[in-house]
């Protein structure tokens, strides 16, 4: 019979970390405003704030295409509260179509499906397709969405080269309006509800006018009381110290109290 195994010797107990040694984690609670610059994911703000602000917690309420730029609202320890009432919020953008121009995606990022004249489209037919989409009406998300299908994201459905069949959603257009036309570019103006996708809004109006459309340029200028306004541009925050950071950050109580005023 072999000789039994004998019992380890106790483990030492570990030293304390001291606060020199521990990577130290800061708390900063409410709303950041921050003017998004084109070639960054939303997801590629919210990490470089956290890591240069070494903050734990940092989220944001609604997503910018890469491409897209403008208002992001980035929510910072408990205002990670409010991200479902930020999403769910009216939109304002301004952006820029171009005609003549179909691509898969619905946006200049895409494949060019169709290339169409557009110079029988007068500035009038444009404000005309403009004013029919105001209103309550049903809008087919694209397949470059976040929409899930049987749990997965139509865009990494679309990134394998796969469409499927979607709902019609309902969504409001406040107002749609036309600022300028020099074709084959127009730049437009327009408040929408939650679930609105303007790639889609442009698709349409291409459609209608029989020449084809993609969305050219998007930048969010408001979400629900928020405004680019009153946002910094993404490089400038990080260039601030966590006092001066704090200082720009909206309370949550202040943010609920602006709702219900």
């Amino acid at each position: 019979m072999p000789p039994p195994i004998p019992p380890l010797p106790p483990r030492a107990p570990r030293p304390p970390i001291s606060p020199s040694s521990a990577a130290r984690v800061n708390r900063v609670d409410g709303i950041l405003l921050v003017d998004k610059p084109t070639g960054m994911t939303s997801h590629d703000v919210v990490a470089r704030i956290r890591r240069t602000f070494r903050l734990d917690k940092v989220g944001h309420g609604g997503t910018l295409d890469p491409n897209a730029s403008g208002l992001l609202v980035i929510l910072l320890g408990k205002g990670t509260s409010l991200s479902e009432r930020i999403m769910g919020g009216d939109k304002r953008y301004s952006g820029e179509m171009l005609l003549g121009t179909a691509t898969d995606s619905q946006d200049i990022e895409g494949e060019v499906l169709a290339t169409l004249p557009y110079d029988l489209v007068t500035d009038t037919a444009l404000r005309e397709r403009m004013a029919a989409l105001v209103g309550d009406s049903y809008q087919m998300p694209p397949m470059v969405s976040a929409i899930k299908k049987d749990g997965v994201p139509l865009y990494k459905l679309a990134r394998k080269g796969q469409t499927v069949v979607r709902e019609p959603r309902l969504i409001h257009i406040y107002s749609f309006r036309l600022l300028a036309f020099n074709p084959p570019y127009a730049t437009f103006d327009v408040a929408c509800g939650k679930g609105t996708y303007v790639r889609t809004l442009c698709h349409d109006i291409g459609e209608a006018l029989g020449c084809g459309a993609c969305l050219h340029a998007l930048r969010r200028t408001r979400s629900g009381s928020l405004d680019l306004a009153e946002a910094l541009p993404l490089e400038q925050i990080l260039a601030l110290d966590l006092q001066a950071l704090a200082a720009r950050v909206i309370p949550v109580q202040r943010y609920l109290n602006q709702l219900h005023a």
